[in-house]
């Protein structure tokens, strides 16, 4: 049995996407933390997890046992963190130049999870698409499970079934979110120098070597222009957002004081 809807914290769906929009080389991945409704059957996802690539592929992701429990530990510390039953509850990953709907690839590793949680689901956010009749990009999202659809007593046939999602408002960004904003770069610079490690092998000439190096450098110069320059105008937008809103909650309590003071001096008359 399916479940019913998802709801996704807009903090949470900002995370998801700003990882997805930071590149369009290759595919990238995450996990949902969050909460299940066992009466609705509704999944509440307030937090992700970004997760690091061992092997970059332009076309398929892929999630170790070790980075699953890993999560399964941090939601453990969540749910003691903000007193709620929070788990692992889905994975999210970006489609970038291609549409949004899963492969069959996708459709059977959703079903693999969907054997230790029918709770399980999908998210796949397709970015770097054009629209071709307005010349704009565009961002499309689903959510998704998968279902046998093979008669009993067949082989199992996997299809994908359109779970509705719901992007929940908030004014905040909570805690958990903002920090795997922050841990972005981060994943990044990892990948590149794991990858740069794998060319540090014995016998390359210095001119091999020189590339390399330069390449890697350039790699991590764009990280810090494409990811740390958004991430830090971002924070300071947020910051001013803040700064005004104190602002006008200041003057509505100054407001709302000089009429409480009027209400009791006409009392008192």
């Amino acid at each position: 049995m399916s479940v019913s809807s998802v709801h996704l914290a807009a903090d949470a769906y900002m995370v998801c996407l700003t990882h997805a929009l930071s590149t369009e080389r290759e595919e990238v991945m995450g996990l949902c933390i969050g909460e299940v409704d066992p009466s609705s059957r509704t999944v509440h996802i307030s937090a992700v997890i970004m997760l690091r690539r061992s092997d970059k592929r332009k076309d398929r992701v892929e999630i170790s046992p070790e980075q699953l429990s890993a999560a399964s530990t941090e939601a453990e510390r969540l749910a003691v963190q903000l007193n709620r039953p929070m788990r692992v509850v889905g994975w999210y990953h970006s489609h970038p130049h291609i549409t949004v709907w899963p492969s069959h690839v996708d459709v059977q590793t959703q079903q693999s999870y969907q054997l230790m949680d029918d709770c399980f689901v999908g998210l796949i956010f397709a970015v770097f698409n054009e629209d071709k009749a307005t010349k704009r990009h565009q961002v499309q999202v689903t959510c998704f499970q998968s279902i046998n659809q093979s008669p009993e007593g067949e082989p199992p046939m996997y299809e994908r079934i359109e779970i509705p999602l719901h992007i929940l408002p908030k004014d905040t960004m909570s805690r958990p979110c903002l920090e795997s904003l922050v841990e972005l770069p981060q994943i990044f610079s990892q990948e590149e120098q794991e990858a740069y490690s794998r060319t540090l092998g014995e016998g390359l000439d210095l001119t091999t070597c020189i590339h390399n190096g330069t390449v890697y450098m350039q790699s991590v110069s764009h990280l810090m222009e494409v990811l740390s320059g958004s991430l830090v105008q971002t924070l300071e937008n947020r910051v001013q957002y803040n700064r005004n809103k104190v602002k006008r909650l200041k003057e509505e309590k100054e407001q709302l004081e000089k009429e409480i003071q009027e209400v009791k001096q006409k009392s008192q008359k």
